[in-house]
């Protein structure tokens, strides 16, 4: 980052400091840029998302491809991504942490859309929705970085080799 004047490293660490506030406060804070582009492409959701902690689970993120947005369980529905609670093997641990941390950043990174695709809930009674950007899929963008894996109607292996 070039900074071109003394207050604008001020400027951008306050915005920063504020985000990181808000979100340990529970609410999120949309920028008019981000507010913008959201507002552009018709994506209308958006909330300050932390990890799960505990029984109460309202605004969440459980692992890689499940979190909870106003009290709705959702499970995304076009990717499946490493197990976080029950890993077979060492190396889905070490996925499983990445895929979460990046789900959280990709939520937080401003505003979305819950979409239909198919079936609305899962036999789990989770809700499936897919999750689009400016009409792009989050669910892909986890999938090109390795992270998930195209949904196909069952679990895959991560440990197979």
């Amino acid at each position: 980052m070039k900074i071109r004047h003394p207050g604008a490293m001020i400027k951008h660490l306050s915005v920063r400091f504020l985000v990181s506030l808000g979100a340990m406060a529970g609410f999120s804070l949309v920028t008019p840029q981000s507010n913008a582009a959201g507002a552009a492409s018709g994506d209308r959701e958006a909330a300050a998302f932390t990890r799960c902690e505990g029984r109460e689970r309202v605004t969440c993120i459980v692992d890689g491809d499940t979190f909870w947005y106003r009290g709705l369980k959702i499970r995304i529905a076009d990717i499946n991504a490493p197990e976080l609670g029950h890993p077979s093997c060492a190396y889905e641990a070490r996925l499983a942490e990445s895929a979460t941390r990046r789900l959280t950043d990709l939520l937080n990174a401003g505003p979305f859309t819950l979409a239909v695709e198919g079936r609305e809930t899962d036999r789990y009674g989770r809700a499936l929705r897919v999750v689009l950007r400016g009409g792009r899929s989050l669910g892909e963008v986890l999938e090109r970085e390795g992270l998930a894996e195209h949904w196909q109607g069952r679990r895959g292996d991560w440990c197979a080799g």
